[in-house]
C-alpha cells in the first residue's frame, strides 16, 4: 500500500492539501507516542458509499483519547460529520478512513500536559491487507517470539500509537521469517492476537476468540463476527485459549478492519485443518461480505452513507430498515 501524495486532509476542522498536511518535528506525539487512532473502512456498494460501524470506530476512539487525558473538542456527530466531509472532499466511492488525535507542539518532556490536542483524518484505497489471493487462500503465521504488553502496563483498550511498536516488533519478525504474521501470545503464554488483527479459532464447530483480558483489543470486526456467527446459530466462546489448540484447530482465521476476514493455512509451519480456507470461516466471510456490501438488509444498522439521500432513493426500504445518518 502507498499513498497517492495528492487529496485533501481534515486538520483540526480545515481541509488541506495532501502535501502541506504537516505537523512539528518538535510535537510531542512523535518523541512520545501521544496518539490514538482508528481505522475504519468505507465500502463501494449497489446503493452508494457506506461506512461500516463508523460510530462504533468513533466511539473508540474518544475512549482511547479519553484514557490518555485527551480531550477533543468534537462529539461523536461531530466526529462523523468531519469523517464524511473528508470522504466527499476526496470524491472517494471505497476507502480506509484513518482519524487520529495526537499531542502536538508545544513543550517536550515526560508530562504532556502543556501540549495542545491536535486531530487529523486521512482517507485513501487500500485493497486486501494480507494480499490479493489471502482471504480465499488464507495466510501462512509464527507464533511471534514477542508477547503483548502485560496488564496494567499500557492499555491494551485503547488503540494508541504507544502499543503499536509492539505490532511492529511482531510484524517484523514474522515477515523476517518468511511468515506473512506473527500471533502474540499474552504474559501467561495463553494467546493474544496479530500485530493488528483479532483471531479465531474454530475446533468441533465451535468458535473460540481470547477475551478482552488477554490483552487484546476490543476489534470492531472482532465484535461484527461474533454478532454474525450467532445470527447464523453458531456458537461462540471468548476464553482463554492455550497455544497448541492452534495447532490441532479445524481452521483459524483473523479479523480487523484491514484483514477484514481471513484465513490462516498454517502456523509455525503446521498445517491448520486441510490447509485452506474451512467452511464456517467461508460462512463467516460470505455474512460479513453481505453486510458491508449492503446485499442484506442492514438489520442491525452498520452503516453510514457517505451520501444519504442517494441511498434512500436507490434503496427506500433498505435505508428505512437500517441506519440511514
Amino acid at each position: 500500500m502507498s499513498f497517492p501524495g495528492t487529496g485533501k486532509i481534515w486538520m483540526n476542522g480545515k481541509l488541506v492539501d495532501w502535501k502541506d498536511a504537516n505537523i512539528h518535528i518538535a510535537s510531542h506525539v512523535i518523541h512520545y507516542g501521544s496518539g490514538v487512532f482508528e481505522g475504519a473502512r468505507c465500502y463501494a456498494t449497489p446503493k452508494g458509499s457506506a461506512c461500516f460501524r463508523l460510530d462504533e470506530h468513533l466511539v473508540r476512539l474518544v475512549h482511547s483519547a479519553k484514557i490518555y487525558r485527551m480531550e477533543y473538542q468534537l462529539d461523536l456527530a461531530g466526529w462523523r460529520e468531519a469523517v464524511l466531509q473528508t470522504i466527499r472532499a476526496n470524491e472517494m466511492k471505497a476507502c480506509y478512513i484513518r482519524p487520529l488525535v495526537y499531542r502536538g507542539y508545544d513543550t517536550l518532556g515526560v508530562n504532556p500536559l502543556n501540549n495542545p490536542v491536535d486531530a487529523a483524518i486521512m482517507v485513501w484505497e487500500w485493497g486486501a491487507y494480507l494480499g490479493a489471493g489471502a482471504l480465499e487462500q488464507g495466510v501462512d503465521v509464527k507464533v511471534s517470539s514477542w508477547s503483548r504488553m502485560a496488564p496494567n502496563t499500557l492499555p491494551a483498550m485503547a488503540k494508541s500509537v504507544a502499543n503499536y511498536a509492539n505490532s511492529q516488533l511482531i510484524k517484523m519478525e514474522a515477515l523476517a521469517d518468511g511468515y506473512s504474521e506473527g500471533i502474540a501470545l499474552d504474559v501467561t503464554g495463553n494467546i493474544s492476537e496479530g500485530s493488528g488483527q483479532n483471531i479465531f479459532v474454530v475446533r468441533n464447530g465451535i468458535i473460540y476468540t481470547p477475551p478482552l483480558a488477554s490483552s487484546v483489543l476490543g476489534g470492531i470486526t472482532r465484535d461484527t463476527i461474533i454478532t454474525l456467527a450467532r445470527d447464523n446459530g453458531f456458537t461462540v466462546l471468548e476464553q482463554d485459549l492455550p497455544r497448541e489448540i492452534l495447532y490441532i484447530a479445524d481452521e483459524v482465521f483473523f479479523t480487523g478492519t484491514a484483514a477484514e476476514v481471513t484465513p490462516v493455512r498454517s502456523v509455525d509451519k503446521i498445517q491448520v485443518g486441510a490447509g485452506r480456507r474451512g467452511p464456517i470461516t467461508e460462512a463467516l466471510q460470505k455474512a460479513f461480505f453481505q453486510v458491508v456490501n449492503c446485499e442484506v438488509p442492514d438489520t442491525h444498522g452498520w452503516l453510514t452513507w457517505v451520501y444519504p439521500e442517494e441511498a434512500a432513493k436507490r434503496q427506500p426500504l433498505q435505508a428505512a430498515a437500517g441506519n440511514s445518518r
